[in-house]
């Protein structure tokens, strides 16, 4: 089973259902903000770990946070294949002592450009993904790479974009998972009202195909690596 890990409620998983669905991989989703309880990270197939607008560091605001560091420092050390995403992805950096930048210099808003590097390039996470490929961010805060692990990708505004661990364990800043609705969501939030929808929908196409791809691909590579 895949576990789904949400820590903001105006964060949901997306295509990222769709993804899980038409691979025929059961799942579930956990609600870590509303308290409810983890279970073996060693008898998933994977985990994906969501955004959502508090930053790593605030385990005091947000207590669930200090919950879901212990569960990804378990999961890491369990052999999980796990995939963190924007929040997901600094907190995965944090737990496996990289450093997490909040508020950052190398904030981005809207759909962005990220370039691979040539191990980007190479990684099985990245087969099928044009170098720049088109994706949606929506950042305050960023991550250094943690000891150990591989950069991946930057941009022109942020110079960590995604990262590998040992084992099948990738973080990314980015947002693959958002569609139109979570888009128009999120501008909700501004006061006054942002406009990211309105680039999402000229870059839609380009979006989904390297989304769709970098997704589907960490579903294969978790279902493969538990087989192995």
């Amino acid at each position: 089973m895949f576990l789904i890990v949400q820590n903001d409620p105006h964060c949901p998983a997306g295509g990222l259902l769709h993804l899980l669905e038409d691979s025929g991989h059961p799942y579930r989703c956990l609600a870590a903000y509303a308290g409810e309880a983890f279970p073996d990270p060693a008898a998933l197939t994977g985990v994906v770990v969501l955004g959502g607008e508090m930053g790593a560091h605030d385990t005091v605001e947000h207590p669930h946070l200090a919950l879901v560091l212990e569960f990804i420092a378990a999961a890491i050390k369990a052999g999980t294949p796990l995939l963190g995403i924007c929040l997901g992805g600094q907190l995965l950096a944090h737990a496996a002592g990289g450093v997490v930048s909040s508020p950052s210099p190398h904030r981005e808003m809207g759909i962005c450009r990220v370039d691979l590097n040539g191990e980007g390039s190479a990684d099985p996470i990245f087969a099928g993904v044009p170098s720049p490929f088109v994706t949606f961010q929506l950042h305050n805060d960023s991550f250094t790479v943690p000891p150990g692990g591989a950069l991946l990708a930057s941009s022109d505004a942020c110079p960590a974009q995604a990262f590998r661990l040992p084992g099948c364990v990738y973080g990314v800043q980015f947002h693959p998972e958002v569609d139109r609705a979570i888009v128009d969501g999120w501008d909700a939030l501004f006061t006054p009202r942002a406009d990211y929808l309105s680039g999402f929908i000229a870059a839609e196409t380009a979006f989904n195909s390297a989304s769709h791809a970098i997704l589907a691909n960490f579903i294969s590579l978790a279902a493969a690596a538990r087989l192995s």
